[in-house]
């Protein structure tokens, strides 16, 4: 799991990204509200915590325009207010959980692992299929008609992207971002490769699906 972490009391963040990060996620933070924002709006993550009261723009903000252009990544709202009016102004502005500060830390993971599993029902299955083929993402296998192929985690984790988003061009940056991260120092040959290795899997099986380029936009899924 990918989190983020949108906090401006820098201490608790690099605390909570540190406890995060012991529990093998993969976590992101930033300190106030425009970057949250932007990096909410990546789509990258499983789950976003999200604190109330932000420079630049508050988490309620935040997640009202969130909501409106359709991003529903799971977020849970940290505040240093507890009472009723505030919680319900939360989750009627989109959010899925809420804690008041101070917390504890098993409830904040509990809840985050909770997120995360509503979030994999819905749009992480282990099966995923387009035109002909049919990815495995727990078997890392990728199968046409009877034949079957392996895959690394990297092209299992691309192609399950490009199926989860197969009527969107999803440019280099997009795919860099949701597999390396935004720190990575991955770049566009990266993507190319895998691709590519990809392409070549895809001809073995003999599928009539393909990853197309859309010149100066990036790639997408195509059914023959």
């Amino acid at each position: 799991m990918r989190i983020l972490v949108v906090e401006d009391e820098i201490h608790l963040a690099e605390a909570l990204v540190q406890l995060l990060k012991k529990q093998n996620y993969t976590v992101d933070s930033v300190y106030d509200g425009e970057d949250g924002l932007d990096y909410a709006m990546s789509n990258i993550y499983d789950v976003v915590v999200l604190d109330l009261m932000l420079p630049k723009m508050d988490g309620l903000s935040i997640i009202k325009n969130m909501r409106e252009t359709g991003n529903d990544t799971p977020v849970i709202m940290l505040t240093a207010k507890g009472e009723v009016m505030d919680k319900v102004k939360g989750l009627d502005s989109g959010a899925d959980d809420y804690l008041a500060k101070p917390f504890n830390t098993d409830e904040l993971l509990a809840r985050i692992r909770a997120l995360g599993r509503r979030k994999g029902e819905v749009t992480t299955p282990t099966g995923l299929t387009f035109g002909d083929i049919e990815l495995d993402t727990s078997a890392l296998t990728l199968s046409c008609a009877s034949k079957e192929i392996n895959l690394t985690l990297k092209e299992s984790e691309l192609l399950e992207y490009l199926i989860t988003n197969k009527s969107t061009v999803l440019s280099k940056d997009m795919i860099i971002e949701k597999l390396w991260g935004f720190d990575s120092e991955a770049e566009a040959n990266h993507v190319e490769v895998y691709i590519s290795f990809l392409r070549k899997k895809l001809k073995y099986l003999g599928s009539k699906t393909s990853i197309v380029t859309v010149r100066g936009v990036g790639y997408s899924l195509k059914e023959e």
